[in-house]
This record gives C-alpha cells, structure tokens and sequence, in this order.
C-alpha cells in the first residue's frame, strides 16, 4: 500500500510526463478556468502545455502518483490508464480522476482488482471520479456516491458487525 507519510512532491527517478496531459483533463482548475472532463485551453494533448513556462503554482506543483510512485507500472501512466492517481494528505485515501471519455476504465483489469486490494489492505476508501460523479471502493464493496457537491463531504462511518460505509455531508452539519 502506499505510504502517504513517505510521499514526496517530486518525480521519481527516471519518471517524466513525457506525452501525458491527462491532469490537463480530468482537474478543475480555477487559476486557468479550466473545467473538469474537458481539456485545459492551453493543453496541447499528448505535447504538453501551452503555456508551460508561465503556468500557475497549482499545475507546476502537481504530480500524480504514477509520476512520484516508482512502484507502479507502465500500465499505471495516466494516458495509458486513462486516470489519474493522488492521494488525499489529510485522509490517505487514495483518488482515481478518470477521463470521462473512458468512464470505465477503472473497472478493467489489472486495476480494478489492485484498487479492490488497496481499499481492503489500507482499511480505507479508495475514491473513483468520473468529473465530479464519485464512486467509493471499500473492502466490503462499492458505493455509489452520485455528484459530490462544493458544500459536501465524504465521511467513513462504522457500522455494527464491523462494517463501515462512507456518507456525504453538508460541512455545515459535520
């Protein structure tokens, strides 16, 4: 499982975005007006980005878990995967940003499978977005989440017998 406290915010050795955009796709991105599921107006898909050098913090800071994560295959880059893979710091649950022009291309194999195994060894949901259509994986299954609001939130709750099932919320009532 990944471990979110060894992360870091560079590329691993030997890994480079090389003619993968796919982020350019998936992510809403506020600073460039960009808007999840289509492309970024300064993307140059499978070239990079148009205005690379003056690009916002936001997009020179990120990198996907394929690019950090050495462990993960050649299957595992974005635009072969068709999605994208991160981590939330705060909850270390694993988030799978998938291009809408694929919307299943989670559910194929080997990723699914090893998504299924991540959710059940990490004891923590793994969260599946389709633009902003979220589908949660635990070890006991799959919830369908629907659209997750900007008010909204994703808590994991225990259920009696050991069962756990995750819920949105209003941040105004959590």
């Amino acid at each position: 499982m990944i471990d979110p406290t060894s992360m870091v915010n560079r590329p691993a050795p030997g890994r480079d975005c090389g003619s993968c955009t796919l982020c350019c796709k998936v992510y809403e991105v506020p600073a460039v007006e960009s808007q999840a599921g289509t492309w970024c107006r300064h993307c140059l898909p499978g070239r990079g980005c148009g205005i690379h050098e003056t690009r916002p913090q936001h997009c020179r800071a990120f990198f996907c878990l394929w690019m950090t994560q050495d462990f993960l295959g050649p299957e595992w880059k974005p635009d072969r995967a068709r999605f994208v893979l991160t981590m939330d710091p705060t909850t270390r649950w694993l988030f799978v940003q998938v291009d809408p022009g694929a919307a299943q291309a989670w559910r194929k194999e080997p990723y699914l499978g090893q998504l299924r195994r991540w959710a059940a060894a990490g004891d923590r949901p793994v969260i599946v977005f389709v633009n902003k259509v979220a589908t949660a994986i635990l070890s006991t299954g799959e919830i369908p989440l629907g659209e997750i609001a900007a008010d909204e939130r994703l808590v994991l709750r225990d259920l009696p017998g050991g069962r756990r099932t995750l819920e949105k919320v209003s941040r105004a009532s959590a």
